[in-house]
């Protein structure tokens, strides 16, 4: 069975066939999926989905770029549901300079991803954080604010290996998905290979970053095992090995999952 760590069934291009969809997961061998929000309505559809289905669990939080979402009252209603049994993270949150280069918006990024990160730390529970085109920032923001006492996962990795070890060092995770089957993800394959196996989380990000065979089409946690296949290949060892790892990796990270 298959721990998926970062999906985003709220998503609308999911409003066809969801139930269906996720009716069926269990019996198709993914055993537990984290449904993260990326904005207000997102995470309002990620509470509603954790109530829904006993094997999906929730991550509330604001994406850098929908931080036009946030200001004290969000923040106060986001605790709030921090605390409900079956949120088991802080997420996404974090930074993103592809988008928008204004100095005032990465400002305004750096600052409420340090808050939410508190935010995680009041409340105890883990972070997912999204870190794109802001390599230097994020990690300069999380060690900064301790980031050794606040677990978490750096998800969807796209750095170097070195960054990698970076963060293990404060005892992150690393979240892997569909982009190293990529053949053109040099390194994201030299990460998967020579982090520690404790230390990854598959994830789909869905439906967003489908792997190959499917690239291009929406993703699902379907997908997961292309991942983990690629994953095993790359370090010489079993798809079985990698599934398991990564679930127990998960299981500890959330550790609100029973």
């Amino acid at each position: 069975m298959i721990f998926e760590s970062h999906a985003h069934y709220d998503d609308r291009r999911f409003d066809s066939d969801r139930k269906e969809l996720l009716s069926a997961m269990q019996e198709q061998g993914i055993e537990t999926i984290v449904n993260v929000s990326s904005d207000l309505e997102g995470a309002k559809k990620t509470i509603a989905l954790t109530e829904e289905y006993d094997f999906i669990y929730g991550a509330v939080g604001i994406h850098p770029s929908d931080i036009s979402d946030l200001n004290e009252e969000v923040y106060e209603w986001l605790q709030e549901k921090s605390r409900l049994p079956k949120t088991v993270a802080i997420g996404e949150i974090g930074l993103d300079y592809y988008w928008d280069k204004d100095e005032e918006v990465k400002r305004s990024q750096r600052y409420w991803f340090c808050r939410q990160m508190e935010l995680a730390r009041e409340e105890g529970l883990p972070v997912i954080i999204h870190s794109r085109d802001a390599a230097k920032d994020t990690l300069k923001l999380v060690q900064g604010i301790h980031g050794d006492e606040i677990p978490g996962v750096i998800h969807c990795f796209s750095y170097s290996l070195e960054m990698a070890e970076e963060y293990i060092k404060m005892g992150y995770y690393i979240g892997i998905g569909g982009v190293v089957t990529f053949k053109n993800a040099r390194k994201l394959k030299e990460v998967a290979a020579q982090i520690p196996l404790e230390r990854i989380l598959l994830e789909t990000d869905c439906p967003y970053l489908a792997p190959e065979p499917e690239r291009g089409r929406r993703n699902t946690s379907l997908n997961l095992p292309y991942v983990a296949k690629e994953i095993a290949e790359l370090r010489g060892i079993t798809q079985e090995a990698v599934e398991e790892a990564a679930r127990e990796n998960a299981r500890r990270l959330f550790q609100k999952i029973k």
